[in-house]
């Protein structure tokens, strides 16, 4: 990238922090007609998200495309997400782990731990816990928080390594605190179930809230279920449906039955 091209790219990104993102896009358009691949990803994630342009996730995914071609990284991630879920084009999980494994052997961790998710289940590849694990740790080896997660379930419960509590609990914790809702979350499970520590359920309950008050849907069940018996926090139906009607907005269909089971009492 030359010094001219570095420096719209900057003044772009400027602009794009300061929300002028009609700005943003011509500059980095200016740029992505002369090939260059950050711009060219930079586009793609302005239709992703309808920034300045409308929502469009089927230019997004041509924007990311060309940008993953020339061996852009962030773009053959995003590239690969799009795939796996079907946004803008249809889901093809093969095509997902051909991205994401592009990606990883730039050592994304975001990709590793995607690609580590499809070999666990699966999805496009063949299952191969071992290699999931290996995958895992590769991401969690740069602080990747939802990483540090799955490497976590896989000591917890043995899968592609001999089982480890100490060492989910370990994985749970360095997640946790980097805030990752997920990794509160399962450091709540952790404490409330006993996976490398003695239960402690007003320490579940912290945990979980600090997960739930993200927006965690599980964590707000758990949090809802605690306050529905008054284990680890004083029992308080009230503050019980509260949470569980925020779990059920998001689907949580466990959530939505015990809310309509407090309702009728």
């Amino acid at each position: 990238m030359s010094a001219m091209t570095s420096g719209t790219f900057e003044e772009a990104a400027r602009a794009a922090e300061n929300e002028d993102y009609p700005k943003a896009m011509k500059l980095w358009r200016s740029l992505a007609d002369q090939g260059d691949a950050p711009a060219q990803f930079e586009i793609g994630v302005l239709y992703d998200n309808g920034l300045g342009v409308p929502n469009d996730l089927e230019a997004a995914v041509r924007w990311y495309r060309k940008a993953a071609e020339q061996g852009y990284a962030p773009a053959q991630f995003n590239l690969g997400c799009m795939y796996e879920h079907g946004d803008g084009i249809e889901v093809n999980e093969p095509e997902a782990v051909k991205w994401y494994r592009k990606a990883a052997d730039q050592e994304h961790a975001e990709a590793q731990h995607h690609l580590g998710m499809m070999v666990q289940h699966g999805k496009g590849i063949e299952k191969d816990d071992a290699e999931a694990l290996r995958l895992f740790q590769l991401a969690a080896d740069q602080e990747d928080p939802e990483a540090l997660c799955s490497l976590g379930f896989m000591y917890a419960y043995g899968r592609g390594v001999p089982e480890d509590p100490a060492k989910a609990l370990e994985c749970f914790r360095a997640a946790a605190e980097q805030g990752s809702a997920t990794g509160e979350y399962n450091l709540g499970i952790a404490y409330d179930t006993g996976i490398g520590v003695e239960v402690d359920l007003t320490e579940a309950a912290y945990w979980y809230r600090e997960a739930a008050e993200q927006g965690e849907a599980d964590a707000q069940f758990s949090l809802g279920h605690m306050y529905e018996i008054g284990e680890g926090v004083q029992r308080d139906e009230e503050e019980a449906a509260n949470w569980y009607e925020l779990a059920a907005e998001q689907g949580h269909e466990e959530a939505a039955e015990h809310l309509a089971k407090l309702m009728k009492e």
